[in-house]
């Protein structure tokens, strides 16, 4: 009996838990070429029916709903797992040009209803190369290989796309550098320009950069986003952003004599090198006008500001709190702090900042947050001035001022035994002091004098007094000691065991080469790479970017053409990914370089 009701409870919490994590997703391509049919999915984690999928009348219904059912069970930590997988597919043909939505469908599981998200599908136009040949292939011209004598600028390049050419000073705007292709290809050097005369704020992309389709004069090319920055002009004129230089590969058909019919059924290629520079960019960056508030700091953008005080009424040496927060889009990381005039008789602290900012390809958005910390000495009624701040607006192209305040603050006398909270980690200065406490009276009172027959010096007494604290100062050093090199060892087993971990990816990667696994085999080349920095530099792995560890290379004294080397590869097992035609040659060469650039690093950092 008892295992029935074992059974049955391990059952019904198995169903709970399917029943409260359902997931119906659609997923089709973001974008297609006229002509050609696509696949349609609607994917539920669960036992379902009743799908209800609204009118497509933007596309033709050529076949479905198919349905697959897939299961799937695991047994972990003495606890059972399973899922039910059901897809519905159909498959489309868009009727014309443009961009067009597909709205959410829903579906019942266990009598509830779910609800799935809404796609947008770019229809392309037919490659007018393609169209002119009767061949109409979503993938443009990479679906007919060139030959080595085929492959044409305008067939591979970067351009450097910049969203706005006339801006003012400390206006944002985003450029960036995009990859398009007719081949199949992969980069194995990125140099990306200076931006001298900007600062830069570098746009998070995806690890696993993903292709796109897109229609450009006429042609179907695959893209690809390699790099998107804000920038910022910090001086007026015409300011240019250098070309790029980027080493890419191509996987190219090679030309050979028909000998026999079947001759065209076996293809040869090889891997040529191709060296692609994006063309320079201008930008015209306007001075700001005249007639600055005073107030004005150089922020730009568009901005709201809320601020608070703790309260208006207060003791002496108490802590009085104003909270500024400035929200908005502009250069918010560059905003400097708004001037808070406190009372000659108040003891002013630095101020705490914090900052949470996003960069996206809309731009930079944000808040600051700012706390002003100060202290009444004396009681009193006190007046702190309005809080004012200015930015530029570049919508309205105008100056604009927000302010907040005057503020009233009533300060009471203050109990000078009360012990009131302490403020910490601000600023230089460790802690609030109170006056009042800061100094000590001498005490007179039941004052005893020793006769000067009273021998206290080379008593035994007087031996310990010494003899004591030495030997506690003896054993505290010695603990100290071993505690110190016990938290150092935390650090040092992760430094030590990068090597090791990295050689045991390496192997790995190599059996995957030795299979011929080409994207297992990047893969594990970059996991070897990620994890051996993340070790040595005793920074999570998730924390990690190509800047930063660049940034923390140099610290630790790395030369430069062995940092440049670790990039390199990084790059080259990123793109190769998307890259089928790398050859195993290409994979050979890449493992070298590998383990040999951790091998150098290895002896470089010395912890």
């Amino acid at each position: 009996m008892r295992k029935l009701v074992f059974l049955f409870s391990l059952l019904l919490f198995v169903l709970v838990s399917e029943a409260a994590d359902v997931k119906f997703t659609a997923s089709a391509p973001n974008a297609i070429v006229m002509g050609e049919q696509f696949r349609l999915s609607f994917t539920v984690n669960a036992e379902a029916k009743d799908l209800r999928v609204q009118e497509m009348p933007d596309f033709e219904v050529l076949m479905g709903p198919s349905q697959s059912k897939s299961y799937s069970s695991s047994w972990v930590n003495g606890q059972s797992t399973s899922e039910t997988t059901i897809t519905y597919t159909y498959i489309l043909m868009p009727k014309k040009v443009g961009t067009f939505n597909i709205a959410p469908a829903t579906i019942k599981v266990n009598g509830a209803n779910y609800v799935s998200n809404a796609l947008s599908i770019k229809v392309l136009p037919p490659d007018k190369a393609a169209a002119g040949s009767g061949n109409s292939s979503s993938e443009g011209a990479s679906s007919s290989q060139p030959s080595s004598q085929a492959i044409t600028s305008d067939g591979l390049f970067v351009k450097m796309l910049v969203d706005d050419r006339n801006v003012y000073e400390q206006q944002g705007f985003v450029v960036t550098f995009k990859l398009y292709s007719l081949y199949d290809c992969g980069l194995t050097g990125v140099k990306f320009p200076e931006f001298e005369g900007f600062l830069a704020q570098e746009v998070e992309l995806p690890e696993q950069k993903q292709w796109g389709l897109e229609n450009y004069n006429g042609r179907n090319y695959r893209t690809v986003v390699l790099k998107q920055t804000v920038l910022y002009p910090q001086r007026s004129g015409k300011l240019t952003i250098p070309a790029g230089k980027f080493d890419a590969v191509v996987r190219v058909r090679t030309q050979q004599k028909v000998r026999s019919i079947f001759d065209d059924f076996f293809d040869s290629y090889q891997d040529v090198k191709k060296v692609i520079t994006s063309s320079p960019a201008s930008v015209t960056v306007k001075p700001l006008p005249a007639g600055k508030p005073a107030s004005f700091s150089g922020a730009v953008g568009n901005f709201t500001m809320n601020a608070s005080i703790n309260s208006d009424r207060v003791k002496a040496n108490e802590a009085v709190t104003i909270k500024l927060k400035l929200t908005g889009n502009g250069n918010v990381k560059l905003i400097k702090n708004p001037e808070v005039v406190f009372p000659n008789d108040f003891e002013i602290y630095d101020p705490k900042v914090e900052t949470d900012i996003k960069t996206t390809a809309a731009g930079v958005s944000g808040s600051k947050t700012i706390e002003y910390y100060a202290i009444p000495r004396y009681a009193g009624d006190f007046e702190i001035p309005a809080i004012e701040f200015s930015y530029f607006d570049t919508k309205s192209l105008s100056y604009k001022t927000l302010k907040a305040g005057p503020y009233k603050l009533h300060v009471e006398k203050g109990d000078g035994n009360a012990t009131s909270p302490v403020i910490n980690n601000f600023g230089e200065k460790e802690s609030l002091k109170y006056i009042g406490q800061d100094i000590r009276y001498l005490k007179i009172n039941d004052v005893r004098f020793v006769s000067k027959d009273d021998v206290f010096f080379g008593s035994f007494i007087y031996v310990l007094c010494y003899l004591i604290p030495s030997i506690l100062f003896v054993v505290f050093f010695f603990i100290y000691r071993k505690q110190v090199k016990e938290n150092a060892n935390i650090a040092l087993v992760r430094t030590k065991k990068a090597n090791k971990m990295a050689v045991k990816r390496l192997k790995n990667a190599g059996k995957l080469l030795k299979a011929n696994d080409k994207e297992a085999f990047y893969e594990e080349v970059l996991r070897a790479l990620w994890g051996y920095l993340s070790d040595k530099l005793n920074i999570p792995q998730s924390n990690l970017t190509k800047d930063n560890v660049e940034a923390e290379l140099i610290k630790y004294g790395v030369d430069e053409s062995l940092i440049n080397e670790f990039m390199r590869i990084l790059n080259t097992c990123e793109f190769a990914r998307y890259a089928p035609a790398q050859s195993s040659d290409a994979m050979d060469n890449l493992y070298e370089l590998t383990a040999d650039a951790i091998g150098k690093m290895e002896n470089t950092i010395k912890k």
